[in-house]
């Protein structure tokens, strides 16, 4: 793509916190216009680089552009033109939502009418119109966040970047979030820059999507190309035991192009699942002291192509259980 369709640079990213890499020579490009969804379980880098990108750190070597300035060199540049709304929302609970977006307006140096004029603008864009003159304290989750969203607008930003925007919210809420991204992607342009550990929200709102794992892009491509590059078909097996032992007696069957055991689960890549069914549960069936639990076939999802590129499943892995609980630092990795 030519320079002047994109939006987002990086090239050969790295940050370190001490001898920790927390991102490892990433190099993306994203289009103007696209929405970009980066996936990954927390501790893999995301939000570190997210904040590399906003200008909140800076790159321990290479370099990167938003909307055609260097984060390092001209970042006063690309926070005109960014919208950022981290994990913590930093919002002012003795507020009213109108309050925090006028002075967002006045941050950005725009008259008090012109405030006026974008917030009324926001709330047909942004579910937040009914509580403006409430305090934010009395606002719910999602509410918050929707405000958060808004904010990160006020000055009409060529890229927005969302890092876990839906994190904590229940399954209304989330859906309200993503109702909003597509719109402000659809109807105004926007380019997207999302972070996230969800599959399902990855699978939903992303152009293409970018996985990274201990701080390194492993993969990258839309999310049916993603799927498609690990098998046509997902056939997925429990059983009593080591799944390894049970894996080797599947190893020369040709209907089965890739085994990965994980405990007590075998998910096998197959090209034609209906047909590959009845020989893997032969195959198994003559396997000493093991007893086939659960046997069941699907399409591939954004996690089967995490588990293959990064042999862990995004859901269970060390990273995401180690730092679900820990206290959010901005200048730690994540």
């Amino acid at each position: 793509m030519s320079p002047s369709q994109i939006a987002i640079s990086a090239d050969g990213v790295e940050r370190r916190f001490g001898d920790l890499i927390a991102v490892d020579g990433v190099s993306l490009e994203v289009e103007a216009g696209e929405i970009y969804g980066f996936l990954g379980p927390n501790g893999a880098g995301k939000s570190t680089l997210t904040r590399i990108l906003c200008t909140l750190l800076t790159p321990s070597a290479g370099h990167a552009t938003v909307a055609g300035y260097d984060v390092e060199s001209q970042p006063g540049e690309v926070r005109l033109r960014a919208g950022v709304a981290l994990q913590e929302a930093a919002l002012d609970d003795k507020q009213t939502g109108a309050e925090m977006l006028a002075l967002q307006g006045r941050f950005y140096g725009l008259s008090g009418k012109a405030t006026k004029a974008r917030v009324a603008q926001l709330t047909t864009l942004v579910d937040i119109g009914s509580a403006l003159d409430r305090r934010i304290g009395t606002y719910s989750g999602g509410m918050k966040r929707r405000l958060d969203l808004a904010l990160a607008l006020v000055h009409d930003p060529e890229v927005l970047f969302l890092d876990e925007p839906t994190t904590g919210l229940d399954p209304v809420s989330r859906a309200k979030v993503w109702q909003e991204v597509r719109r402000l992607n659809r109807e105004l342009g926007m380019t997207v820059f999302l972070t996230t550990q969800y599959l399902e929200e990855a699978d939903e709102l992303a152009d293409r999507v970018g996985i990274i794992s201990k701080g390194r892009l492993v993969a990258e491509g839309t999310p049916a190309q993603l799927k498609r590059s690990i098998g046509t078909d997902v056939v997925i097996v429990t059983v009593t035991g080591d799944a390894r032992i049970a894996g080797q007696a599947l190893k020369s069957l040709d209907v089965v192009e890739r085994i990965e055991a994980n405990g007590p689960t075998l998910t096998l890549s197959v090209s034609d699942g209906p047909s590959a069914i009845s020989p893997i549960a032969v195959a198994l069936a003559q396997v000493p002291d093991t007893e086939v639990i659960e046997l069941s076939l699907r399409r591939p999802s954004l996690d089967d192509v995490f588990l293959s590129v990064t042999g862990e499943h995004i859901t269970d892995s060390s990273a995401f259980m180690a730092s679900a609980s820990a206290p959010q630092n901005p200048q730690e990795p994540q």
